[in-house]
């Protein structure tokens, strides 16, 4: 009997759905803009992040700046089991009160004026970024295991004075991402266990062969760098208002690296353990984003901004192992591109201290037919305040959270043996972030 590649599948067809099917991009380039929401990033100059959100914003700077920041992310994430059509799994067994591992995201920038008309920077932040881990014996151990993914961005930029209204900006990026995927194989169903069984008796499998729910299906990781560009332009409406545009492009990824599957050599793309090279190709998606900032008077401003990110450019992920004449998998996704829109403001409380605070919705790119528990991705609110404090003429700081409020989501996931899991998700998170900005 020809074992068909169902159960198989799993070894990086997985990595479809449950690595990039939820968005992970993130907002965290700096604490200033996390205490309003990230609200009029592309418009405000508060300091030296504007290397990130909009280069053109540098020539606003008429002396050195140098910004360190780093942003605590929390996460909340749960699941609860409502459905196992494998009558050997209780549902509960499913139950998982916290499957994303808190994390830090660090950023640094500097920007230089060189006369009236160019200003320069540089800055090191991420635009990407995910993590979650799942126990070795989860029962639906193939859409779960532990998927993880970095990404660095080095950014030169570059900005010219037009006059005093108008000034535009460059920025060229060099994109460092790492990824790690595990699949475990999980509960064996009734089906599957029957092909091994008839394997087994045609010589081809051991007697009794099973395997154990631990077993790595799939192990993948590999590193690659990429390259991209952003463009900004600033438009001074007058000494209160000013708007501001950002775009930054795609970037093509490749991940090379060292795939391995625990499963027999005879199954699929079983490897026996042994080390095969492997490669995946994504695309990270492109951003635009659109701010006003506003001075009402002498103690209040309004900022907002809406973001645009180009998910629909992720429809279709394929992976390749080397030796194998078709691709590992290739599945289509169906991506959407995502809104975000936020608003904000700011108030000078005394002369050291501004108070922030604001508000935002963000969309989920996820198709609702293309849910997964690799985090199960959800429109979110974000909550946000923060303060800077005025330390001297040279230094400042920033500090600001942002509490993020998820839907409640309930969905039905297949696995490649044909397994039904159901299950009801909990998306929440606290972000919180200090950023040090000194004037030189």
């Amino acid at each position: 009997m020809k074992f068909t590649k169902t159960l198989i599948a799993a070894s990086l067809a997985v990595m479809s759905a449950d690595t990039f099917a939820a968005a992970f991009q993130l907002a965290e380039q700096n604490a200033s803009g996390l205490g309003r929401a990230y609200a009029g990033e592309a418009a405000v100059a508060d300091d030296a992040s504007v290397v990130a959100r909009n280069p053109a914003l540098m020539s606003i700077f008429k002396e050195n700046q140098l910004s360190v920041a780093g942003i605590a992310v929390i996460p909340d994430v749960s699941l609860r089991g409502t459905q196992a059509s494998n009558s050997s799994v209780n549902p509960s067994q499913l139950n998982d009160s916290s499957i994303a591992p808190a994390a830090f995201v660090p950023a640094g920038y500097f920007v230089m004026p060189i006369d009236d008309k160019f200003a320069v920077g540089f800055g090191a932040f991420s635009n990407f970024g995910l993590s979650t881990e799942f126990e070795a014996d989860y029962p639906a151990g193939q859409l779960a295991g532990e998927t993880e993914i970095v990404t660095v961005n080095m950014n030169v930029s570059g900005s010219y004075k037009i006059n005093e209204q108008f000034s535009v900006g460059l920025g060229l990026n060099y994109v460092y991402a790492d990824a790690k995927i595990v699949r475990n194989f999980g509960a064996t169903s009734e089906q599957t266990q029957a092909q091994f069984d008839q394997l087994s008796q045609a010589g081809l499998l051991p007697p009794d062969f099973r395997v154990p729910s631990q077993a790595e299906a799939v192990h993948l990781e590999g590193d690659d760098y990429g390259f991209g560009w952003n463009i900004g332009g600033m438009y001074q409406f007058d000494e209160n208002s000013r708007f501001g545009f950002n775009y930054r492009s795609e970037t093509d990824i490749t991940f090379e690296g060292e795939f391995s599957s625990q499963l027999p050599v005879g199954l699929g793309v079983g490897s026996g353990g042994a080390s095969l090279p492997g490669r995946v190709e994504i695309t990270l998606p492109a951003i635009a984003e659109f701010s006003g900032s506003h001075q009402l008077d002498e103690k209040a401003g309004l900022h907002y901004s809406v973001l645009w990110t180009g998910w629909s450019s992720f429809q279709k992920l394929q992976a390749d192992v080397d030796g194998r004449d078709e691709p590992g998998f290739s599945k289509n996704e169906n991506f959407s591109n995502s809104m975000r829109y936020s608003i904000g403001g700011d108030y000078q409380f005394n002369d050291a201290v501004l108070l922030r605070a604001g508000l935002a919705y963000d969309e989920s790119p996820a198709d609702k037919n293309h849910m997964s528990i690799s985090i199960p991705d959800t429109d979110r609110f974000w909550y946000s305040f923060g303060a800077n404090y005025t330390m001297s003429e040279q230094a400042n700081l920033d500090i600001g959270m942002s509490i993020l409020r998820g839907k409640t989501q309930n969905f039905t996931e297949s696995d490649n043996q044909g397994q039904q899991w159901g299950f009801e998700s909990k998306g929440h998170a606290v972000l919180i972030g200090a950023q040090y900005n000194y004037t030189f």
